[in-house]
């Protein structure tokens, strides 16, 4: 009898100390979990030390100095992007390939938020006439999140402007069209020379979700900013605006 009361304190004993442990182990990956989260976020949005390399809004458009010193620390730096009123501020980067920004950073360390990048195909100094841009859909409005805002009718009416610095010239951004797309669509993603943009104006005037009669023509420069609409689908949301060098 003495036996069976031992042996049932033991099994007790062992059941509660596995149970301390998965409680230990549950909360263990529930702080890793915020932390995680919590660095994904917070690398979305830039730190004091990137911003200091965006050009100052009222800078001498031959001559963005900021820029020149973010292209001495990576030569793949294109120029700097700002739509206005969004957390869209970012630097811009173009890689041999459009994965090498998906999960690297304007320093080329790894980073889950990526970093804005032109599509490889497209000429480095934007003189396509068709220039398309990628950044991931962060939930926290980081990176091309605010992307997604433009679906509604408030919101794109009421946010019209961007900017995008180069190192010798700065473009005027004047917002037009937003557009749910499918990651393999082929008139919104064949940016640069093979684009025909009559085209793809034509597509962006009948299929937009929100659409603003500009006068843009096929002789115009437009930039396009593409973002997943979700993580686990083909689904993309597209913002395009037309440059107008200042």
């Amino acid at each position: 009898m003495e036996t069976a009361v031992k042996l049932a304190r033991i099994g007790n004993f062992i059941l509660s100390l596995m149970a301390v442990c998965m409680m230990i182990l549950m909360l263990a990956y529930g702080g890793y979990s915020l932390w995680d989260n919590y660095m994904i976020n917070s690398g979305a949005f830039l730190t004091s030390d990137l911003l200091k390399y965006k050009p100052p809004e009222n800078s001498d458009a031959e001559d963005n100095l900021s820029l020149e010193e973010l292209m001495a620390l990576n030569p793949e730096t294109r120029g700097w992007l700002t739509i206005d009123g969004t957390h869209i501020d970012y630097p811009v980067v173009q890689g041999e390939d459009d994965m090498k920004y998906v999960n690297t950073d304007i320093y080329g360390e790894f980073s889950l938020s990526g970093a804005i990048f032109l599509s490889c195909i497209n000429s480095p100094d934007f003189s396509d006439h068709y220039n398309l841009m990628y950044g991931h859909h962060m939930d926290n409005g980081g990176m091309f999140g605010d992307v997604m805002e433009f679906v509604e009718t408030d919101h794109f009416q009421s946010h019209e402007t961007g900017t995008l610095y180069l190192p010798h010239k700065t473009y005027g951004i004047t917002l037009f069209a937003c557009i749910q797309a499918d990651a393999y669509d082929r008139i919104i993603y064949t940016p640069g020379k093979e684009c025909d943009m009559q085209v793809l104006l034509d597509y962006l005037k009948a299929e937009s979700e929100q659409y603003r009669d500009i006068g843009v023509t096929a002789e115009d420069r437009i930039v396009g900013m593409s973002t997943c609409v979700d993580a686990t689908t083909n689904g993309r949301m597209i913002l395009f605006g037309r440059l107008e060098e200042k």
